[in-house]
């Protein structure tokens, strides 16, 4: 009940009316209008943002409607429903690499790689039951990507794994030399042709562009000592090598120059075999000449008989045997010997020999 002013409870007194107090710290209300604008604005502004999406050169976009595929976009500006439809952008256009037994750190130009603690995918057990320390890349590209996001669960994990066995049946199948050194082509091209068969069966859509081994060689702890044997190999075969060469050389020399005594002794058998047709030819022409004239024939050969024989006789002296008084003591040598006797001092060098005088006709 409300009192009265002098405090007596008189209701005849005056009476405070609270509803027509002034009230402090209040503020203007805002027009309902203004606020119906700013809240549309919003909206549109979120429904546009939301609507607009951008796909990179590199990339396509699968475009999602509450969880189903509707359609897969390419580069450039797209729109989308916002609040319905989801995009997921795959890099279609990239190389992308997986590594085995390292990573690279930094890649450039002196690219840095960490290799600890990738052992267990790089040990390999090799076909001779050898252990090969086996590090590979493989490098793929995203064919479809609907594909690549919903078939497989983890397609990365996925391609790891299927190139991880593969590699490793590959070189089980193969020598511990065969996988170091000579057949390091055959498997790469073996792993990728497997590789893409069995994605191609998983549905994948990815393909597998190149299989290449960086590096395959013995565990760190046998490092050094299968260094040590391939250095011995090594010595070896280069020994057995030099030995061959030699041998080579001398089988050469020795072939060229029986080759050449076989074709001197041809070469001499059918000069001899000449000369004896020729001689015998000869002899045929003298006997018929002989025949038809055995008087001029037989001067003729006296006298070819005597150019060939008194040219290496010395000096000859012919006296005429009607001559009288002369002495016969001419061209004295130092033994006091005529010269081209047995016993008589040699003539000098470059003296001419006598001329022979020809017989009387």
């Amino acid at each position: 009940m409300p009192r009265s002013a002098d405090g007596n409870g008189d209701p005849t007194g005056p009476v405070i009316d609270l509803r027509r107090m002034p009230k402090f710290g209040s503020l203007p209300r805002l027009p309902r209008v203004g606020l119906t604008r700013i809240a549309a604005a919003l909206a549109l502004f979120v429904l546009l943002y939301g609507s607009y999406f951008q796909v990179d050169p590199y990339e396509r976009g699968v475009v999602l409607r509450f969880g189903r595929h509707v359609r897969t976009v390419g580069a450039g500006p797209h729109a989308k429903i916002p609040f319905v439809e989801t995009v997921y952008k795959v890099p279609t256009e990239r190389q992308l690499k997986a590594e085995f037994g390292f990573r690279t750190l930094e890649p450039g130009k002196v690219s840095t790689y960490q290799k600890s603690g990738f052992q267990n995918e790089s040990l390999m057990l090799t076909g001779d039951l050898n252990i090969a320390d086996v590090e590979f890349i493989v490098q793929y590209r995203i064919e479809d990507p609907y594909r690549w996001l919903f078939v497989l669960q983890d397609p990365e994990d996925t391609i790891r794994a299927v190139a991880e066995a593969e590699m490793r049946g590959v070189v089980g199948d193969q020598g511990f030399d065969e996988v170091i050194k000579t057949r390091r082509r055959e498997i790469e091209e073996l792993v990728h042709q497997r590789m893409n068969e069995i994605l191609h069966q998983y549905g994948a859509g990815v393909s597998i562009k190149l299989v290449q081994l960086q590096d395959a060689h013995p565990p760190e702890p046998v490092k050094d000592s299968f260094e040590e044997v391939n250095r011995a190999l090594q010595g070896m075969e280069r020994a057995i090598n030099e030995a061959l060469q030699e041998r080579n050389k001398i089988l050469f020399r020795v072939e060229g120059e029986a080759k050449q005594r076989v074709a001197q002794a041809e070469g001499t058998k059918i000069e001899r075999i000449n000369h004896a047709q020729g001689d015998a030819r000869r002899f045929d022409l003298l006997l018929a000449a002989y025949r038809t004239s055995p008087a001029v024939t037989r001067e003729r050969l006296y006298l070819e008989a005597m150019q060939q024989v008194l040219p290496g006789a010395g000096k000859i002296v012919v006296v005429d045997p009607a001559v009288k008084g002369v002495v016969p003591i001419v061209g004295l040598g130092a033994a006091g010997l005529p010269a081209g006797l047995p016993g008589a001092a040699p003539e000098p060098e470059g003296a001419p020999a006598a001329k022979p005088k020809e017989p009387p006709q």
